[in-house]
């Protein structure tokens, strides 16, 4: 089986004992590491694997041919993305980014969802231009002066400071207080014409090892993690991966059903029938 996801701790993390043929009847893995932004494109592309991680806001234009899983992925609470600023900016409001340039990693994120939605409410008038970059170049286009603020993820949370930056907003807690509900980040899905049965089956199997024995992967997440120190793994890694990983539950698909019907309805993704979601 082929399956694709990101080197980011949390899935190496997740998905080691199966990756590394710990599990007994599990089917035989075929592993392609790369960003969500890159399997985003080949899930809308129909290039992907039968088994990938992407964001939940690709979602609307992948259910026709995927089924989202209910286990695998990335949902949580205090893990959400986070508007930065240079530092002498950093006492202003949110409206102060009106007419600003803003540099952000992907177009279709669950981030961007979340940040559009955010300034919806938070910045009148809109923002003046939006720069897609790569994920490591945002902090020092902020720091740089060459954007005036930048939408950043993952690890970002715990090295921001390292770049002379100050936190705007963090829109985890600006969903969490809207609406009560966790963040969806990363999903897993699989080709809808899969038995998914053993691929559900085998990611749980894989998360159990991986909490029995935290220290197994601890290499194969190294390995993949991107110079990431293993300090800002482990904090990643106990960001990410929660008890959403196993089970996404009624509160984890009203998250993931509330993100998408709001940006469907404000034009940001297509419109598209909810109950795929859950079927």
């Amino acid at each position: 089986m082929h399956i694709a996801y990101s080197p980011c701790p949390n899935d190496t993390f997740i998905f080691h004992a199966w990756a590394s043929g710990l599990l007994r009847d599990a089917p035989e893995l075929s592993v392609t590491y790369a960003d969500i932004d890159v399997t985003n494109k080949l899930a809308a592309a129909g290039e992907g694997p039968e088994v990938m991680k992407v964001s939940y806001a690709a979602l609307p234009w992948l259910l026709q041919q995927y089924k989202l899983l209910p286990c695998g992925g990335a949902l949580g609470r205090g893990c959400g993305p986070l508007v930065l600023v240079k530092e002498h900016e950093a006492a202003r409001d949110a409206s102060a980014l009106a007419g600003k340039r803003i540099a952000v990693p992907s177009e279709r994120s669950t981030a961007y969802l979340l940040f559009r939605l955010w300034a919806e409410q938070k910045v009148p008038g809109g923002f003046g231009e939006i720069i897609v970059m790569p994920f490591h170049e945002i902090m020092p286009a902020v720091r740089d002066g060459l954007v005036d603020g930048g939408l950043v993820i993952h690890e970002a949370r715990f090295t921001y400071q390292d770049y002379e930056l100050q936190l705007l907003t963090d829109l985890g807690s600006w969903w969490e207080e809207d609406t009560g509900l966790p963040i969806p980040l990363g999903a897993i899905i699989a080709k809808r014409e899969l038995d998914t049965a053993p691929v559900i089956q085998a990611i749980r199997a894989s998360l159990d090892y991986a909490w029995k024995h935290p220290q197994a992967s601890a290499e194969y997440v190294m390995e993949h993690a991107q110079e990431m120190s293993p300090d800002v793994a482990r904090q990643h890694i106990e960001l990410y991966v929660n008890d959403f990983s196993y089970s996404l539950g009624e509160d984890g698909y009203g998250a993931i059903e509330s993100l998408l019907g709001r940006a469907a309805q404000q034009g940001l993704v297509p419109a598209f029938d909810l109950a795929l979601l859950r079927s």
